[in-house]
């Protein structure tokens, strides 16, 4: 695949001080190559430094490879997904309804964002870099917020008792999701029976029927 590039004149060698200036605009000129293109594949270190107007070596001052410079860029979602799950259960009282909006944040998320969600959650591990592994997701503060509700609805008896403890029924409901997500991400042409917000609402309730008592 062809990379895009995006041409710029030469901008001046940053003076002292400057440089995190300078690695900001790197990680925003990369975020809007990868949105525009739609694949980490077409955006080449290259069109970043054309994008923001140095060389490429000025790039591998502030970060080692490409594949650095895009889960820079992933980082960025991370916190957007995080903000975006607080605001879809602030003021939810019912635990379950706490969780179904997240769910459905959650699979929102991965349709908007196809390609940061793609590398987030789809790249294989020995693609992705060390601090962007498995401990990476685990301090998510969205992890931690989903496991915050679930242990509500299983402190509210809501969760069927042979379901397990809170952390193996997040995990489930993690991989539900992600599941579904992928699948829109990387199948978005799929011929969904009917309308697809419908698929995913019934999809939606069909999980947390399985899950709870009632």
């Amino acid at each position: 695949m062809t990379s895009v590039d995006a041409g710029a004149g030469r901008r001046p060698r940053a003076r002292k001080g400057e440089g995190r200036q300078l690695r900001d605009e790197i990680v925003a000129a990369t975020e809007r190559l990868l949105l525009a293109t739609g694949s980490s594949e077409a955006v080449s270190i290259r069109a970043v430094a054309n994008a923001v107007g140095v060389t490429p070596p000025s790039i591998y001052r502030h970060f080692p490879d490409k594949t650095a410079l895009i889960f820079e860029v992933v980082d960025r979602h991370f916190a957007e997904l995080e903000a975006r799950l607080d605001a879809a259960i602030a003021g939810l009282d019912d635990p379950v309804a706490a969780l179904a909006a997240a769910g459905r944040t959650y699979i929102e998320f991965g349709i908007e964002n196809p390609e940061p969600y793609r590398v987030m959650f789809l790249t294989r591990s020995d693609e992705t870099p060390d601090e962007y592994k498995y401990e990476r997701l685990a301090e998510l503060t969205c992890f931690g917020t989903v496991l915050g509700i679930v242990q509500d609805c299983i402190d509210a008896g809501r969760v069927r008792p042979d379901a397990g403890d809170a952390v193996t029924v997040t995990i489930g409901v993690w991989a539900r999701v992600h599941g579904l997500t992928s699948l829109l991400v990387t199948k978005p042409d799929f011929p969904w029976p009917g309308e697809r917000d419908q698929f995913i609402a019934h999809y939606m309730d069909s999980c947390l029927r399985g899950l709870l008592v009632d």
